[in-house]
Formats: structure tokens, C-alpha cells, sequence
């Protein structure tokens, strides 16, 4: 009799999700210091994501990545999409994300 299929997981997958309140805060604080940024400096971002890693409060280290796209047309609005993680197997395939629009005139939406 063949033996059934098992797939193979790395272990323990326990421990393995980020501290989602922590990284939420994390992305939140470091959207904040991208709107304060002009419509013409977030415009740097199209098509060229940036990595960078933060330690939070309980000394985790996380990796953002963010960048910018137009969410309708070129010289439009710019959709700015950020995401964050821990480095773990999990938390990496479904980060914590979030992200804003802003407008030519610089308004936030």
C-alpha cells in the first residue's frame, strides 16, 4: 500500500506570525513621516520599491517595504502601498499592510 501524501513544513510554525498590533503601529508611525513628504518626493517611489528594517519597542526587528504607483493614470494620483513583516515564514506570505493616496495638490486620502 503507498503511503499518503505529507507534506513537508518547516517547524515549529508556532511562533512564526508577526506581532501584528506591534508591526500595525510600526507601518502607522512610518506612514506618517511618508505624508509629510511632498507629491514630487513620493514620486521617486514609481516602480522603485524600497526596503528598510525598524526595530520595534519589544526589540523585534521588522522589514518595511513601500512604493508608489499611479492609481489611475501617469500625473495622477500616486497610491502609496507599504507593508511590513518580521522575516518569518508566515508573517512574510501575508504581511501586515496599508497605504494612503495622495492627490497633485497634495491632499491625503
Amino acid at each position: 500500500m503507498a503511503q499518503a501524501f505529507q507534506p513537508v513544513l518547516p517547524l515549529p510554525l508556532q511562533g512564526e506570525w508577526v506581532d501584528k498590533a506591534e508591526a500595525g503601529v510600526l507601518l502607522e508611525e512610518f506612514l506618517q513621516e511618508l505624508k509629510a513628504r511632498s507629491y514630487r518626493e513620493l514620486q521617486e517611489f514609481i516602480r522603485n520599491p524600497v526596503c528598510f528594517e525598524r526595530t520595534g519597542p519589544s526589540g523585534a526587528v521588522y522589514q518595511i517595504e513601500y512604493e508608489a504607483v499611479w492609481d489611475a493614470e501617469p500625473g495622477g494620483d500616486l497610491r502609496i502601498i507599504a507593508s511590513i513583516d518580521d522575516g518569518g515564514l508566515l508573517s512574510a506570505m501575508m504581511p501586515v499592510s496599508s497605504g494612503f493616496i495622495v492627490t497633485p495638490q497634495e491632499k491625503i486620502t
